[in-house]
């Protein structure tokens, strides 16, 4: 507004760096914010899952973690790609990341991802559990669950050592 007050008073030493660069910042930080993605709730764990974090058997999943707890933007849902690739995406619909909890079964550190699917049915995720372990990290088993209709449950751990 006081770049064009300044124009058009015939002041341009204000105006013209306003137009010239505040419209695109302001179109280009509205277009972010239209395009932005929450962040997936982090369940609090519990200690014993903390205790396990630290491990090096732990890295990738950690890091899974760290990216779906972050603010995304230019995306339609969190593992956006992971999820294309293994075919568990719908266009319409896809599935959503809702939560994320860090788990400790039987002394290792897992993960526990909620996921809402209305486009994508329980029967397909089961199809592609043998791959769903493998994708993230070699050594990783995958565990699905339907807590809810529309809901799926996966839980990726470490492979129990034989």
């Amino acid at each position: 507004m006081i770049g064009w007050i300044g124009y058009a008073t015939g002041n341009p030493n204000l105006s013209l760096p306003t137009i010239f660069y505040g419209i695109p910042i302001l179109l280009g930080g509205l277009a972010l914010k239209s395009s932005e993605l929450p962040p997936a709730q982090l369940v609090p764990p519990s200690e014993e899952a903390t205790a396990l974090r630290d491990s090096p058997a732990s890295q990738t999943l950690r890091k899974l973690v760290k990216d779906v707890t972050r603010w995304r933007y230019g995306q339609k849902a969190h593992l956006e790609s992971s999820l294309e690739a293994l075919k568990l995406w719908d266009e319409d619909a896809p599935p959503q990341l809702e939560s994320v909890t860090e788990l400790a079964v039987e002394g290792r550190y897992g993960l526990a991802m909620r996921f809402r699917t209305e486009g994508v049915p329980f029967e397909r995720w089961q199809e592609k559990r043998e791959r769903l372990g493998r994708f993230f990290d070699k050594g990783l088993e995958a565990r699905l669950s339907q807590p809810a209709s529309g809901e799926v449950l996966l839980e990726l751990l470490p492979v129990q050592p034989a």
